[in-house]
């Protein structure tokens, strides 16, 4: 079987027109290289095959996205976020609305379906202050994360009911799950004190304006229906695992650059923006298309589900505009994303505000990453309690796209 096409070939294989073939090239769908005679393109077959699958895929949909993640459960249906019209929707409420005045422990009790006052007074973690106080100094070295991912199964092994499976256990090992990661991300003691409250203590942050600023930006945290860490999550929680191996599987994920990482990419985003001479000539170069014409993404902007803006990101932003000191970055902040607008229309995402706002504000570096996963643990603890409750083992099916001897094209990767 050779491993490349024609042009005719290709285009009869995904049932399309040469000319379409050469826009699915130009849009960086499928690649092209020269014969090599160097008359004419020839296309890779394992492309071509993979795309001629998807479209298939795409055709029966409706039928395969019932079987997909797991054997027989339809598309994994959630009552906690709503992403619709551009807008986020908490249980049903407009999460602007709450992140203008509710804390992060209200949006607990409303995504975990309880009081607030029963998560206020859930019990402490039962470690000692001491050993606590020995566990961060033994890795005061590392950083917050690697922190956080060490001490979160540290404490599951201390904590006599994280197995338990009834509501109410479930929502004591939530309330202190919260708790403890946000002081290992601090590195200071767990306390019962709302989270936006610890964080700004930890971060010395004085200004009532500025700590509640810090309100919002954990309830816009919160949650964002089914991210790669929630999902993850999701995945872990279906196979029967505690709460706090869940969330460290999801810390895991929400660290990579693609995901809350991003926030780490949008710093230094700034750090570059600020040392260029002319910001209009760097975002040039910076977004020189490639040779197959496409653009590269820029971190913290443009947000796929969002296409007239972040309303999470329009908030922070205006919020931090609103409490910066008077000799800050802001400007910068506000010029570069006015500058990326006129260069190519793309909005600001909840990375960059959450990126400005330890930049205005002169927070710790890594701040924001910390805002972003203290804030979005409540989420994960939502969506666990939830998918314990449906009980099901979540487990998609691949979508084989390799080679497979002795079968034609047509009979590969399809599931008897």
């Amino acid at each position: 079987m050779s491993s490349y096409m024609t042009a005719a070939e290709a285009a009869a294989a995904l049932g399309i027109s040469r000319a379409t073939l050469y826009a699915y090239v130009s849009r960086g769908l499928i690649g092209s290289t020269p014969s090599p005679d160097g008359r004419h393109n020839r296309y890779a077959a394992a492309e071509v095959r993979r795309l001629a699958r998807r479209k298939a895929d795409g055709k029966r949909a409706g039928k395969v996205l019932q079987k997909v993640l797991d054997w027989g459960v339809p598309v994994l249906e959630s009552s906690i976020t709503l992403i619709a019209g551009g807008k986020l929707y908490y249980r049903g409420e407009d999460a602007i609305a709450l992140a203008r005045q509710a804390s992060l422990e209200d949006v607990a009790a409303r995504l975990w379906q309880c009081t607030p006052r029963r998560i206020v007074e859930a019990p402490g973690a039962p470690i000692a202050a001491a050993q606590w106080s020995a566990w961060l100094k033994i890795w005061s070295a590392h950083t917050p994360l690697e922190l956080a991912l060490v001490l979160l199964p540290a404490a599951a092994a201390q904590m006599p009911r994280v197995w338990a499976q009834s509501r109410d256990a479930q929502i004591d090992t939530g309330a202190i799950l919260m708790r403890l990661l946000a002081a290992a991300l601090v590195s200071a003691a767990p306390s019962n004190e709302p989270l936006h409250r610890q964080l700004g203590d930890a971060w010395g942050v004085r200004s009532r304006a500025q700590t509640d600023l810090l309100r919002a930006a954990l309830v816009l945290c919160a949650d964002h229906e089914l991210n790669a860490s929630t999902f993850t999550v999701r995945c872990i929680t279906s196979t029967g695992t505690h709460l706090f191996g869940a969330a460290t599987g999801g810390l895991a994920a929400l660290a990579g650059p693609r995901h809350g990482g991003e926030t780490t990419r949008v710093a230094a985003l700034f750090d570059e923006a600020a040392r260029a001479d002319d910001l209009h000539r760097y975002l040039a170069a910076r977004l020189a298309p490639d040779e197959r014409g496409v653009a590269p993404p820029l971190s913290g902007f443009g947000h796929p589900l969002y296409p007239d803006g972040d309303p999470r990101a329009r908030l922070l932003l205006d919020l931090l505009a609103q409490r910066a000191p008077a000799r800050s970055p802001m400007d910068d902040v506000d010029a570069l994303a006015q500058a990326v607008a006129e260069t190519n229309g793309a909005r600001p995402t909840l990375d960059f505000a959450l990126a400005a706002i330890e930049r205005v504000l002169a927070l710790p570096r890594g701040a924001a990453f910390t805002l972003f996963a203290v804030g979005r643990v409540t989420g994960w603890i939502a969506h666990a309690l939830e998918q314990t409750a449906d009980g099901r083992l979540i487990r998609p099916r691949a979508r084989y796209v390799g080679e497979m001897a002795g079968a034609t094209d047509d009979s590969a990767g399809h599931v008897a």
